[in-house]
């Protein structure tokens, strides 16, 4: 009998493979978180063709090295700004623009903030670096970085950094989110 059970098994078997990997499958897989965070990081990868953007360099607010910067859109919550300030949002992407020109940073500012708002990324931090020109005069990218963020349409405030996060070379930037949880304003 025992010899019969083994038979008709191994006839019942005939042509089913054997399992290749030792994972068990758990129900349905939780893609929308991974999903998101893919897609968040894909936002600190510049990606696509520069637009015309529209910022302005005609009044470029000059700014020391040292200066810790701070602005808020009218209309952001005083509180929101306060935990921003206090590295109590976390950034969700990251830009160096260290030792580029003028304008590739601007460039390369605008493709940043473009992408993060696609993919919905509350915040961001903006390196710009605080090195005094060899002309003597105030930090070229900072100040530059610090009036263009003001014109942005995109952003609702931004300030320095904790030092661990860069302090007064780097921002957190508070961006507006129109999808995924309404709007900021």
């Amino acid at each position: 009998m025992q010899d019969d059970d083994f038979s008709l098994f191994k006839s019942q078997m005939q042509g089913v493979k054997p399992i290749q990997h030792d994972r068990a499958e758990v129900g349905k897989p939780k893609a929308d978180r991974q999903r998101l965070e893919a897609l968040r990081q894909a936002a600190t990868v510049r990606q696509g063709t520069t637009t015309v953007d529209g910022l302005s360099d005609q009044f470029v607010i000059d700014v020391g090295a040292e200066d810790e910067l701070y602005w808020a859109r009218d209309g952001v919550q005083e509180g929101q700004m306060r935990k921003l300030k206090l590295g109590q949002v976390s950034f969700e992407g990251s830009l160096d623009l260290h030792g580029m020109s003028v304008e590739k940073a601007r460039d390369t500012l605008w493709a940043f903030i473009a992408e993060a708002t696609r993919y919905e990324v509350r915040c961001v931090r903006v390196t710009h670096g605080k090195a005094a020109r060899l002309d003597g005069k105030r930090p070229m990218i900072k100040s530059h970085v610090n009036t263009w963020l003001r014109q942005h349409p995109q952003v609702l405030g931004f300030t320095s950094c904790l030092p661990k996060h860069g302090g007064t070379g780097a921002l957190y930037v508070l961006l507006k989110r129109t999808m995924l949880e309404g709007r900021d304003e």
